[in-house]
């Protein structure tokens, strides 16, 4: 492991009068053969924050920020590599803040070991020396592909909350187990999640969701949603989602509950479309139990999905994309909408229709567990393939005439309109995407 640290690292190791270690995943990961995508390391010793400091400055690295109460150093090494240093602690909690209320450093690695999440995150490099140090079994964990807290699993979770979504994330990102009492631990202390600030659990939240990614974990995504479900913090943080578990749907259609259905679109979901996928069900739930079906369930949905992003703070772009995609998600469903309409919400929805097909797509593999391609999708992209070799419009930019064309011959205030409407008739009629004939069909 000491060959793929960077120089510098090596540098402070040697010179330090204590120790130096590296820890957490870039550890992890060596040893579990996982290729790290991070250029940022997790060092840590018994120095005091500025005593560190400054036998790193001798090494040639840049210490952008020293914080004396937490004992931590920001640092990096003007190659590339970023750092952060933290001296050996013990925390203490007051149960539901995430920031430890009291910090007490200390020279014990097993103590500094404890405070930490899981064991797999808690093995020890001596960059000097050469070797592993492993307080807490963490190596066994490491190969055993499981995730095991650092201590008790109710006081563990009990003292963050945000260890609920890192519990789910890590699992889906490295593929590992939680054992039985990681889950129990979680499961007891899912109100904890209520602690967490909303901007944060939807970070988490967006990284489960490209858990899969990270390390190239085959559906790692879907595995992370289903531990969130099953400690319950899913339920906490999105209950109108979780409403529908356990209501059955049409068995001709459906192999899942309306919950694990949506879990299911998300886990056949391109990872752009994924937070989409997750509700585009949503409204289901509630439909059920106010009207006895889910035929208004895109319109509900889409109101639900916003009160939920407004509620994490989602960013707006992300919520009106989202919104938007649930709203239409059901749109010609039986294919049987008229081409000439199609063609028009093409152009009226131009600029989703794209992520629109992939939810489609996603909430049909979810069905069944079919990945053959949708019906509507097939027929959407038939149908789009064909205007593009008609050469029809899609987009105003597309359109052989602009506002400009038409500032003498239509009142400025419906310009704007008139431009639509023969937008509609060119997408339909391609030939007529030609000024003379566009032009020609304005009233007189």
């Amino acid at each position: 492991m000491r060959s793929i640290l960077p120089e510098k690292l090596k540098i402070l190791a040697a010179i330090c009068p204590r120790p130096l270690y590296v820890v957490g995943g870039f550890v992890r990961n060596f040893l579990g053969g996982l290729q790290s995508v991070q250029t940022d390391i997790d060092v840590c010793g018994s120095m005091l924050a500025e005593d560190f400091a400054a036998y790193a400055k001798q090494a040639g690295l840049t210490a952008q920020a020293i914080y004396k109460h937490t004992g931590t150093v920001k640092l990096t090494d003007g190659e590339g590599n970023d750092f952060e240093y933290a001296c050996f602690r013990t925390d203490k909690y007051v149960r539901g803040e995430h920031t430890p209320a009291e910090i007490y450093f200390t020279e014990d690695i097993t103590l500094d070991a404890r405070r930490r999440d899981f064991t797999a995150n808690a093995v020890y490099f001596d960059i000097a020396r050469g070797t592993f140090v492993d307080p807490l079994n963490g190596i066994q964990a490491i190969r055993e592909k499981r995730l095991t807290t650092v201590d008790k699993a109710d006081k563990v979770f009990g003292e963050d909350g945000l260890r609920l979504m890192r519990l789910a994330r890590f699992a889906g990102q490295l593929g590992f187990a939680p054992d039985e009492e990681c889950l129990q631990g979680a499961t007891l202390n899912a109100d904890m999640i209520s602690d967490v600030s909303p901007e944060r659990i939807f970070t988490e939240l967006m990284q489960i969701l490209h858990a899969d990614e990270k390390y190239a974990v085959k559906d790692g995504h879907y595995y992370a949603l289903t531990i969130l479900e099953q400690v319950g913090v899913l339920a906490k943080i999105i209950p109108e989602l979780t409403a529908g578990k356990g209501i059955a749907q049409r068995a001709d259609f459906h192999k899942y509950d309306m919950l694990f259905h949506s879990l299911r679109a998300a886990k056949y979901a391109k990872p752009e479309v994924r937070l989409a996928a997750l509700l585009h069900d949503v409204g289901k739930p509630y439909c059920h139990h106010t009207y006895g079906n889910s035929y208004d369930h895109p319109r509900e949905g889409e109101r639900l999905a916003r009160e939920i992003l407004l509620r994490l703070k989602a960013p707006k772009k992300t919520i009106e994309r989202v919104c938007a995609l649930t709203l239409w998600h059901m749109y010609d469903f039986n294919c049987q909408t008229k081409e000439p309409k199609l063609r028009r919400f093409f152009v009226d929805h131009y600029e989703i229709l794209e992520d629109l097909l992939k939810v489609k797509q996603a909430d049909y593999s979810g069905c069944m567990d079919d990945e053959s391609t949708a019906p509507t999708v097939a027929r959407w992209k038939g149908l789009l393939a064909r205007m593009r070799k008609e050469g029809a419009p899609l987009t105003l930019k597309q359109l052989d005439v602009s506002g400009q064309d038409l500032l003498h011959l239509v009142p400025a205030p419906q310009i704007a309109a008139t431009l639509k409407q023969l937008l509609y008739h060119a997408a339909c009629f391609p030939k007529d995407n030609v000024k003379e004939k566009l032009l020609q069909l304005l009233p007189r």
